[in-house]
């Protein structure tokens, strides 16, 4: 029989993993009556440097999705990057420079 750690009988646990889609249950999770293709990428496909943008991260689409705190926020293309658009935006009082896929976009 293989010898348990000791720690496991002290009520020692392991430490809380905070990994990049930590806590986001509610955040990262789709209507029920959105679930299936999304509409809003035929619209999102032609983007222009200076047009405003809402980041809205969907949850099907792992490439290129944001950080979960720029999930709403509202920012500027300002290049593309590969199939990516380079959105700047507000963090606090500083200016922050996303690259994120088009389907995590939506038109302001």
């Amino acid at each position: 029989m293989k010898q348990l750690r000791e720690s496991s009988f002290l009520g020692v646990t392991m430490r809380k993993s905070r990994g990049f889609r930590s806590q986001t249950r509610k955040l990262l999770r789709k209507k029920r009556k959105s679930v299936g293709f999304t509409a809003h990428l035929l619209e999102v496909r032609d983007m222009t440097p200076g047009q405003k943008v809402v980041v809205y991260i969907d949850p099907s689409f792992h490439k290129g999705m944001p950080h979960r705190r720029y999930h709403g926020k509202i920012g500027t293309v300002v290049g593309q990057r590969g199939r990516a658009y380079e959105v700047e935006t507000g963090k606090g009082n500083k200016r922050v420079l996303l690259v994120v896929r088009p389907q995590h976009l939506r038109k302001y």
